[in-house]
């Protein structure tokens, strides 16, 4: 049997790969605590799950949903986006609900590369925009991330040759794994890049709500919006999910905004490939954008506790990690002897404590060096969690 040749560079896959080791060590009677997966373990608000719960019970919404028929949400992801970011957004021709953030980033580049030509990706970053990347038969450059930059991307070293075949560029922050946050001056900066080069500019924003920092008003700090520095929206689209900020990583439910002919493009992709989630689930995303959002700073603050829980405990046990200020995520630098087998520390980790995490290297090259660590368990197993990690250090 032959299989197409666009599968060979996804032979391997971060999160394919731990759940092997994982599986491998609860066979071997190991006690998991799965520290791998940004998959939060708060539950959804009981106004979303209501709200689902009702659809339910009405028949109207059990039959095929049409891109008009997602008008309501459509609605309410523009007006929380203005609420948020002061910038209006046309509902008819601006945004695109989706099956998460992976589904947009994935499918985009299916409507921009064709084969050959280069998308301008982070390394490290999360692998769905390199699959994507692959999947349409396209080429990367990666545009690495070093500490000493503060984790932000440097355009002016990206050569001509291969700017002059690229055609999109995607960034993230805050940013997963490394859990930067990159100032409104690196958008701007990047906006007018791409526009010199006539690029794409692809923005995933699946952390804009988990940012630590408080202003003096005692308000949740924001992550900029690529349209902050593009207000025209005239290269940009970004994309949103309801996994984090929500807790609905199961629903499959998020959105893009941009672009109108970028929102047309991917639409016409994803027309092709799926009609949209059942309309109780976009109910519930609904009242997730429209209710109370108590729930959300409530959020942000239990992700903080368990950063403080976890960095001290690391402290404790002689790993010197600086607190993120954003995400759900520890980005730490292992140390010696496991500074550049990332891969070998988290199989090792494993399989003799049960303790998993995800090696850096499987984010890109320039994560090589460090393992993640996704902070999606209560405070005491935290602390538990780095108590075997002391094992084997």
């Amino acid at each position: 049997m032959q299989f197409a040749k666009r599968l060979q560079p996804l032979q391997s896959n971060v999160f394919a790969d731990m759940d092997t080791a994982k599986a491998k060590a609860l066979a071997a009677g190991q006690q998991i605590i799965d520290l791998s997966l940004g998959s939060s373990d708060l539950p959804a608000e009981a106004h979303v799950t209501e709200a689902i719960s009702r659809s339910l019970q009405d028949q109207s919404t059990h039959g095929y949903l049409l891109f008009h028929g997602t008008q309501a949400f459509r609605q309410a992801a523009a007006h929380w986006y203005e609420h948020k970011f002061g910038i209006p957004i046309d509902y008819q021709t601006e945004v695109l609900p989706l099956i998460g953030s992976q589904e947009g980033t994935a499918h985009l580049p299916l409507a921009i590369l064709n084969p050959g030509d280069y998308a301008l990706l982070l390394d490290p970053g999360y692998p769905s925009h390199a699959g994507g990347v692959y999947l349409a038969g396209g080429q990367i450059y990666t545009m690495p991330l070093r500490v000493e930059n503060a984790f932000l991307p440097v355009f002016t070293d990206i050569p001509p040759s291969i700017l002059a075949q690229s055609r999109m560029m995607v960034l993230s922050y805050p940013h997963n794994p490394t859990t930067a946050i990159a100032p409104l001056s690196l958008f701007h900066e990047a906006v007018a890049f791409c526009q010199q080069h006539n690029l794409v500019l692809v923005h995933d924003f699946p952390y804009v709500d988990l940012v630590f920092e408080q202003t003096v008003n005692n308000q949740q700090s924001l992550a900029p919006s690529i349209f902050q520095a593009d207000p025209e929206k005239s290269i940009s689209i970004e994309f949103f999910t309801f996994s984090k900020s929500y807790h609905m990583g199961g629903f499959r439910i998020g959105f893009a905004i941009g672009n109108a002919q970028l929102i047309k493009a991917l639409r016409q992709v994803k027309a092709a490939v799926d009609f949209n989630q059942y309309q109780g689930i976009l109910n519930g995303a609904i009242a997730a954008l429209t209710g109370p959002q108590a729930g959300v700073k409530a959020a942000v603050a239990t992700f903080q506790v368990r950063r403080d829980v976890f960095i001290n405990a690391l402290h404790r046990i002689g790993w010197q990690v600086s607190p993120p200020r954003a995400t759900m995520y520890i980005w730490a630098k292992l140390p010696e002897p496991w500074s550049q087998d990332s891969v070998k520390f988290c199989t090792h980790l494993v399989e003799k404590t049960g303790v998993a995490a995800s090696p850096g290297a499987g984010f890109g090259k320039f994560g090589e060096g460090y393992v993640r660590f996704a902070l999606v368990k209560e405070p005491s197993i935290l602390e538990t969690a780095v108590e075997k990690i002391a094992q084997i250090l």
